[in-house]
């Protein structure tokens, strides 16, 4: 399996670790909390926003900026963030 296949396989599951450490960072830097009730949605916005402001990853230009593309933003940044040889990765 080529290597952009498996990036595109372990995507929803890259997200969803990418949110639960993303709430991590942002509550550890004391700049948010979150609630239960939060979006899915809204979580990924603010984290990507977040992520962007502190130079973590790069802004996607204005006119890309649309939800689909800040949750592979998020994912492709955990996957960076992982160790050879990692499951996700």
């Amino acid at each position: 399996m080529s290597k952009a296949n498996k990036q595109n396989k372990n995507e929803a599951e890259l997200l969803n670790e990418a949110i639960r450490i993303g709430i991590i960072y942002a509550e550890k830097r004391g700049v948010a909390e979150f609630e239960a009730n939060d979006s899915k949605d809204t979580k990924v916005e603010y984290i990507y926003r977040l992520l962007v402001h502190d130079k973590q990853i790069q802004p996607l230009a204005k006119s890309d900026l649309k939800l689909h593309k800040m949750k592979h933003k998020l994912a492709m940044w955990l996957h960076r963030q992982l160790p050879d040889g990692h499951a996700l990765k």
